[in-house]
């Protein structure tokens, strides 16, 4: 994996910010996009833009296969069955959404469970909040390990007969921890309850087999994985999607409409209401020709390394407090961390300052902050794109920022 030549196909790094060369540590809240998937976009808007599936002419044909090759190339991405099993969406909160609106209110009624952890992104809370007060059904959560990691025993204790979901993400956007999703579906299974997973931070980064996991639903979005904003996707197990209902009605969607009831096409187009996401799929389909071709176990091995020296070098700063798993092992290409006395703000200013894009806040995980007793933090996450001399300028920058707190202060 020759990082030099990746980062040439990425024209937005070859920019300087604020009179530094820009160093991208922010690619969890969203990636850099490389010239084939730009070039793939544009293609469709400047040669074949048109709508897709009914049209009989060149352009309408032309653009149906871009749509509904990108799907393939999602199903073997993913390792669904099949291409019905993969509906588009906006990206991972509409489909957590259409699962918890579909199949949750379906399935769910009072006296049932709901399990989460504490460290889920808010689109993996709130819609699972909203079912739970819809149907009366309870929302649990499995505790958390003191660094940041989840005990089987506890999973094991936490899901009962009584739990008809479970919904956990694959890997945590603040922690970066790894959690053991093939063993707590088997969980889920054993108790007669589906597995919902948000694998937001894991599809861009790792080989996912959705046939392995055996989870009932998966879901992902295009721009993480250095593909266009505005498109992700929905796995679902056939037999779940062929009994749900939709959740948006109107064109695309529809077999037969009469004056006082209608009917729906058939897998995945029930899901896909309304001129669907065309030109975002086709560059979702060009980022997995992408991300395949570099392949997915070195984009993960070539993380895990940048993270481990990353761990090493930013524990060396003083002051420094470090979230997470401390084994590299358990966790992805991320760290969360916080300078004692400076909040994640300043911190994000000043790296800024020195050219250097790091995230600071709450990351969308405001229980996962109150369960770490801190208000905000700032966030360092890598890609295929980084290098260590990225995470050098990184420690350097906040080996400043100290200093220049502690000069003010």
């Amino acid at each position: 994996m020759d990082v030099k030549e990746i980062r040439k196909q990425f024209p937005i790094l070859d920019q300087e910010v604020n009179g530094h060369p820009l160093v991208y540590l922010d690619s969890a809240a969203t990636s850099q996009k490389p010239v084939s998937v730009i070039e793939a976009v544009n293609d469709y808007y400047r040669g074949y833009n048109s709508n897709v599936h009914r049209g009989v002419h060149t352009l309408g044909t032309r653009a149906t296969d871009g749509y509904e090759g990108a799907r393939e190339k999602v199903r073997n991405f993913i390792n669904a069955s099949s291409t019905q099993e993969v509906i588009f969406t906006r990206g991972t909160t509409t489909a957590i959404n259409t699962v918890a609106a579909s199949y949750g209110r379906a399935n769910l009624a009072e006296g049932d469970e709901i399990v989460i952890t504490h460290m889920e992104h808010h689109s993996n809370i709130i819609p699972w909040q909203q079912l739970a007060k819809e149907t009366g059904a309870t929302l649990k959560y499995v505790p958390l390990q003191e660094n940041g990691t989840i005990a089987i025993e506890d999973v094991r204790e936490t899901v009962t007969p009584q739990t008809k979901i479970v919904s956990i993400m694959m890997v945590s956007n603040v922690l970066g921890t790894m959690n053991p999703i093939k063993e707590i579906t088997k969980i889920a299974h054993e108790n007669g309850a589906v597995m919902v997973v948000d694998g937001a931070q894991a599809a861009p980064h790792m080989k996912i087999d959705v046939q392995d996991l055996d989870c009932d639903f998966f879901a992902f979005s295009g721009h993480k994985m250095v593909g266009p904003t505005g498109i992700g996707v929905l796995y679902g197990k056939k037999k779940h999607l062929n009994s749900m209902e939709p959740v948006e009605f109107g064109g695309e969607m529809i077999d037969f409409v009469g004056l006082q009831e209608s009917t729906w096409k058939e897998l995945p187009w029930k899901f896909e209401g309304g001129t669907p996401i065309i030109a975002g799929a086709i560059g979702l389909g060009a980022a997995i020709d992408f991300l395949e071709q570099v392949g997915l176990h070195n984009i993960e091995e070539h993380e895990h390394k940048l993270a481990a020296y990353a761990l090493d070098k930013m524990s060396e700063v003083e002051g420094m407090t470090i979230f997470g798993p401390s084994d590299p092992g358990q966790r992805a290409g991320l760290v969360t961390f916080n300078i004692d006395d400076v909040h994640p703000h300043d911190v994000a200013t000043v790296l800024d300052a020195e050219g250097i894009a790091v995230r600071a806040g709450h990351h969308c995980a405001q229980p996962l902050m109150k369960w770490l007793n801190v208000s905000a933090t700032a966030r360092a996450s890598f890609y295929l794109y980084n290098t260590e001399e990225d995470i050098d300028k990184l420690v350097a920058g906040l080996v400043k920022t100290k200093e220049f707190f502690s000069d003010v202060f």
